[in-house]
Formats: structure tokens, sequence, C-alpha cells
């Protein structure tokens, strides 16, 4: 099973080490930009949010009299006509210097090309790294748990400490959500799946709580990342399914020929679109709208501060006390989103290898 782990975990790291923003790009630096740069002096609300949601080619630490302490991360850029271009995003100076032909623009993140022709950008961006990190993170515990396991601590003695949390986390997902849905005989198969699943889903969801690095990143939030677990879901139940699960979608049994004609399109977009969609929107939808609900609640001591400095340090307690309950509340939620993906995941596989009944 620790192989089995290794394994999905493996194929965590190829599917997304491959940056999340690496579609083909166009175009120059352009007014948007300088409508920002121009703006400077007003409180950006959408900027604000969304600079601190979105993915990023530096990792932000704090602001200090208008110069930005960040983390540069690596640019890599491959163009048909200039072949591939390696250097830091601090060559870009904060989106206010081009290099090589290429700038960042303020307003999107995005990298854009002086004369317009077509790359891919590439690059280790700051959710590629929270995600590389967060992986670490999981094969350091799981194998330090697993070797535990193999020189006899948890079998012969009860476990403590973080082995003893791993495990009870594991004993439920086995309890509550593989073996009601997957069957005694066939739950051990996806067990490794499922836990790999829980685990990642929910380390990034709390990374995304840290207000500093590793953390302050939204990977979780970005429809990208929950597109692609969708997507490893999607194969290995089509990869499992049985003749049972493609007969009843093509061939619904004891239904009139003419209802027929109406239900297998249903079933077939339910079966091959909406169930990887909603699992994708699902997880996205919620994680990105609890970190826009803690910033927009943040921002609104600079909002009233704008109007009256004494408005703003009045609500300023107010502000805080509603940052911090939100603050829990992503808590319970991040551990609640992990369950529910995996949850559904787990009941989508068992519809798929459902034998029939007679």
């Amino acid at each position: 099973m620790k192989k089995q782990v290794f394994i999905y975990a493996l194929a965590l790291i190829a599917l997304f080490a491959f940056p999340l923003n690496g579609n083909a790009q166009h175009g120059a630096h352009g007014a948007a930009a300088d409508h920002a740069h121009a703006e400077e002096g007003k409180l950006d609300i959408k900027g604000e949010i969304f600079g601190h949601i979105r993915d990023a080619h530096d990792w932000h630490i704090t602001s200090f009299r208008g110069k930005h302490i960040t983390i540069p991360l690596p640019v890599m850029i491959y163009s048909p006509t200039k072949g591939l271009d390696l250097f830091m995003s601090s060559k870009f100076e904060h989106g206010h210097a081009s290099y090589n032909g290429y700038s960042l623009n303020h307003t999107s993140g995005k990298i854009e090309s002086a004369d317009g022709s077509k790359f891919y950008d590439i690059s280790i961006t700051k959710n590629v790294v929270s995600m590389l990190l967060s992986i670490i993170l999981m094969l350091f515990v799981f194998t330090g748990i697993a070797k535990k396991y193999k020189s006899g601590i948890g079998r012969t003695s009860a476990p403590k400490g973080l082995q003893n949390g791993v495990e009870a986390v594991i004993d439920f997902i086995k309890d509550s959500v593989a073996v009601p849905n997957l069957g005694k005989d066939k739950y051990m198969k996806y067990m490794p799946f499922l836990l790999t699943l829980f685990f990642f889903i929910w380390v990034n969801n709390m990374f995304g709580m840290i207000p500093f690095p590793p953390g302050a990143v939204n990977l979780t939030g970005n429809i990208a990342v929950t597109l692609v677990l969708a997507l490893i879901f999607f194969v290995i139940m089509l990869a499992n399914s049985n003749k049972h699960f493609w007969g009843h979608m093509f061939n619904p049994p004891g239904v009139p020929f003419l209802i027929k004609l109406i239900l297998v399109p249903i079933e077939i977009v339910s079966n091959l679109l909406i169930k990887p969609a909603a699992l994708a929107i699902r997880l996205f939808a919620n994680i990105f709208a609890g970190h826009t609900i803690i910033l927009s609640v943040v921002l609104l001591i600079f909002i009233f501060g704008s109007l009256s400095k004494v408005a703003g340090l009045a609500f300023l307690p107010v502000s805080i006390g509603f940052t911090v309950f939100m603050f829990f509340l992503e808590l319970l939620v991040a551990a609640i989103q992990a369950f529910i993906f995996t949850n559904l995941a787990a009941v989508f596989i068992g519809q798929a290898i459902e034998e029939p009944h007679h």
C-alpha cells in the first residue's frame, strides 16, 4: 500500500509540475497596466483581492514605503522563434521593467511579448512551488509513518503523536468513504487514491490559510488545479468501469424506446461531463470564495479609512473580529471540502464498478 501511495503522489507531481499558466500567450504591455499605474494613489479593491488570490511569478511577503519585498521565482519561456529563455522574475522589477523582449503585465500578472510573437510560459510559479512543497511534506510524513509500522511501532503498541492523528484520518476515510461507497471486497484497491486525494486537497487548503510563504497561496482555488484533480478521478473511474455501467448509460433497462432517446443523452452528459465538472467547480468555488471574503473584510478597514480616519479606526475591531471568525470557518471548510471531493469521487467510482442487482 505504501508503494501505491507513492506512485499516486508521483502521478500528481507529473500532472501538476507543468505550470498551471503554461498556455500560449500574446501581446505587449497594454493600456490596462498604464491605467493601473496612473491610479496608484487610489485603493484598487479588485486589484488588491485578485492580486493576492491569483497565481504569480514571485512570492509577495510585504510592502514597505512603496517597495515590494518578494521572493523571485524562475521564469521559463519557450518561443518558437527565440528558443528557451531562463531567468528570475526579479528581472521584471514587479512589472516596471522588461527583459529579453518580455514584460510582466502589472494588472493580469501574466508575461507578455513586446513584439506580439507567440510563446509558451512554462515558469515555476507560486502555485507550482506551493504544490511541490505540499507533496514533499506528504511524502516525508507518510514514508516516516510507514517506516514506523515496518519497524513494528504501531503494531505492537498504540501509535502516538502525528502517527496517531494520521491513523485516525485514514480510518475515517476507510469507514466513512471507501467501504460504504465501494464495498468491503473492493475498497482496498482505491484506498491509496482516495487517501492521496484527501490529504493533497486538505494540506493545500491549509497552506492557503498561512499568511506568509510557503502559505498565502490559492492553489485549490485555482480552476486549473481542480480540473486536473477531476480529470485524474475521471480517468480512474472510466478505467475501472464495468459493462453494467456502460450498458445502463447507453441502454437503460426497463425504459420505453422513446424515453431512451431523451434519457440516454442525459446519462451520457451526466456521467462524462457533469460529474467531473461538478467536482472541479465545487472545490474551486468554495476555496476561491473563502479567500475572497477574508480579503474583502480586511480591505473594509482601508475603505472606511479612505472616507475618514475615525471611521477606519472605528471599524478596525469589527473587521478583525469578522476576519478571525472567517479564518476559523475556513479551517473547517478546508477539511470539509477535502472530504466532499474525496467522498463524491468514491460515490462516482462506486457507481461505475457496481454490479447489476437481480
